[in-house]
């Protein structure tokens, strides 16, 4: 059995030089990045901006997805940590609440060059690489801008009213209300809905938990994007035009056309991965990473399921 754990390289940047807090636990006497095994009712990005909380004090959102280690524990079971970089803001940090405890001595503040000399383990030094040229080429300061196909809906054949007014099944109720902690992981600022009742009904529990606005664009729903797709186009490029993080709700059939122009703004290996998204199930969403450039860039993408929750 595989054990699932998450967590996160903090950083910030001070006078253009790049920061990394790194944590000491004194039980092993080691240097290393904040994580922690997943809770079960919890996803991987939960448990990461759970553990950084518990193990810095710092308040985070997830980053760029830096990947995945596997390794063999001593036991014999195998371990799976994912790893995001997260940038700590000045409000978080000065708000950070640490007291150091049994298993975490210390959380320092370093420079990426002297992290790579204090840290213990040959995995850990591998990510602060990535990191630090993430950073030398501007693409580990990000923005996140969230595709999401409505949840789980009465079937079509079954529903005799108005196709706008097709509800979520009681399961896909369910679903809207575990997606809240999910996405909340992400912190995305700008919420935009088919105003499509299963549509609505699928962002509204989160939008009503982070007392955000929730903007309806018919453009979004299924018959404006069969009329004019174009126009359902021009509602992710004024999302792309604010500096904002984002969600957008919409239905399968305009999936390709909301996918469209971030594959024109990725890289050839990320296009395919992000026209795929166009099957993602029904609660399910896509995380895009955004530059922050004048010429903005895809440079991350990760698919994310309620079915990824530890039991």
């Amino acid at each position: 059995m595989t054990v699932f754990a998450a967590g996160a390289l903090c950083w910030r940047e001070v006078d253009g030089q790049l920061l990394i807090a790194i944590i000491h636990r004194k039980r092993y006497g080691d240097w290393s990045w904040p994580k922690g095994k997943v809770d079960a009712g919890e996803s991987l990005p939960q448990a990461a901006v759970r553990e950084i909380r518990e193990e810095t004090g710092y308040k985070v959102k997830l980053g760029v997805h830096l990947g995945k280690q596997n390794y063999m524990l001593q036991n014999g079971a195998a371990k799976e940590v994912h790893y995001w970089a997260s940038k700590v803001t000045a409000k978080a940090n000065a708000k950070q609440k640490f007291i150091p405890n049994k298993e975490i001595a210390k959380v320092e503040w370093v420079a990426a060059k002297e992290a790579l000399t204090l840290l213990s383990y040959e995995h850990d030094q591998n990510l602060m690489q990535q990191v630090i040229q993430l950073h030398k080429a501007k693409e580990l300061e990000t923005r996140a801008l969230i595709i999401l196909r409505h949840a789980k809906a009465t079937v079509r054949s079954e529903w005799k009213g108005e196709e706008a007014k097709r509800p979520l099944l009681p399961e896909g109720k369910q679903q809207a209300t575990a997606l809240i902690p999910l996405i909340a992981a992400f912190g995305p600022k700008r919420m935009i809905t088919s105003p499509w009742v299963r549509c609505r009904d699928t962002i509204a529990p989160y939008a009503e938990a982070r007392k955000q606005k929730l903007i309806e664009r018919h453009q979004l729903t299924e018959l404006g994007n069969k009329k004019r797709p174009v126009r359902t186009q021009d509602v992710v490029h004024d999302l792309l035009g604010t500096s904002k993080s984002g969600l957008i709700c919409s239905h399968r059939p305009a999936l390709p056309s909301i996918l469209a122009p971030f594959a024109a703004m990725a890289p050839k290996d990320l296009r395919k991965e992000i026209e795929e998204g166009s099957t993602i199930a029904p609660s399910e969403f896509l995380v895009l990473r955004i530059t922050l450039s004048a010429k903005p860039k895809v440079v991350g993408v990760e698919r994310c399921s309620l079915t990824d929750i530890a039991s």
